[in-house]
């Protein structure tokens, strides 16, 4: 069998963080069997063509949701429609796509999952996630605790889910924002199946405990976080990326069980009758 092919599109829009060096980390196991090539989406208006990769992994990113240049954005959406409709009309092999965090919500956008809106304030470290009963069935997140815990740096939110849209796509919400006090109605939607080969998070599933810690511990960072968030909120972070219950636990499972079922599902239609 040929070497399945898997595209990385990074939405980070030329910003440095941690986001596409963790996602290439989590696919160093599957050299074997996966080659993928990287994608600078919004700086050199790079997409890859539907037919020429088997996964696709759409990164987060700065900046808001509803906006783009014009082009790379448009291209975007286009290449969504094309894996979604050969996914729908039966043409082997799948097209297995995660977003995640901004494509997250730009897929959620153009699917018209929920209403997408800017937080009243920012989404910054890690908390507990509640699994939907849809997800105690799911193969990618039916192995998490209930609640997991995530890593979560946002502006934005997608709320309300529109049932009626969800239905008619068969999607499945699989995972919720935890209960704010101050903000009971508006709990974010955290995790999506789109359909049995395309979903996504809210959250950073690529984010891994021990290299977190590190970030955060050195001196730039320990002072930003300190001086925006408070000593409380960075005290917490380093507890939970020091858990290996906790963020690593979810690093461990929800990329790599996606990479897993994906990887097993084109091994089969890929097989010579």
């Amino acid at each position: 069998m040929r070497m399945l092919r898997l595209a990385i599109l990074d939405l980070n829009n030329g910003v440095t963080n941690r986001g596409i060096a963790s996602i290439k980390a989590v696919l160093r196991p599957y050299a074997d069997v996966l080659e993928w090539k990287l994608f600078d989406v919004r700086v050199k208006g790079e997409l890859p063509a539907a037919a020429d990769f088997d996964l696709f992994i759409m990164s987060g990113g700065p900046g808001s949701p509803l906006e783009g240049d014009g082009d790379w954005d448009r291209r975007f959406f286009a290449l969504i429609d094309e894996l979604w409709e050969s996914n729908l009309q039966g043409i082997e092999p799948k097209k297995y796509v995660f977003f995640i965090c901004h494509s997250f919500e730009m897929a959620c956008r153009h699917f018209q999952i929920g209403e997408l809106s800017r937080r009243k304030s920012t989404s910054f470290g890690t908390f507990p996630c509640y699994l939907t009963d849809s997800a105690l069935a799911d193969p990618i997140f039916q192995s998490l605790p209930n609640p997991f815990y995530i890593a979560d740096f946002r502006d934005w939110q997608v709320v309300n889910p529109d049932l009626l849209q969800i239905e008619a796509l068969g999607a499945e919400i699989l995972a919720m924002e935890y209960v704010r006090p101050h903000a009971p109605n508006e709990r974010a939607i955290m995790a999506v199946r789109f359909s049995e080969e395309m979903m996504g998070t809210q959250f950073h599933p690529e984010a891994d405990g021990p290299g977190m810690l590190h970030y955060f511990q050195t001196e730039e960072k320990m002072v930003h976080v300190l001086n925006e968030y408070g000593k409380p909120k960075y005290e917490q972070m380093i507890k939970d990326l020091s858990h290996p219950g906790k963020i690593q636990l979810t690093h461990d499972t929800v990329l790599p069980s996606f990479l897993d079922n994906s990887i097993l599902k084109l091994k089969e239609s890929l097989v010579p009758a």
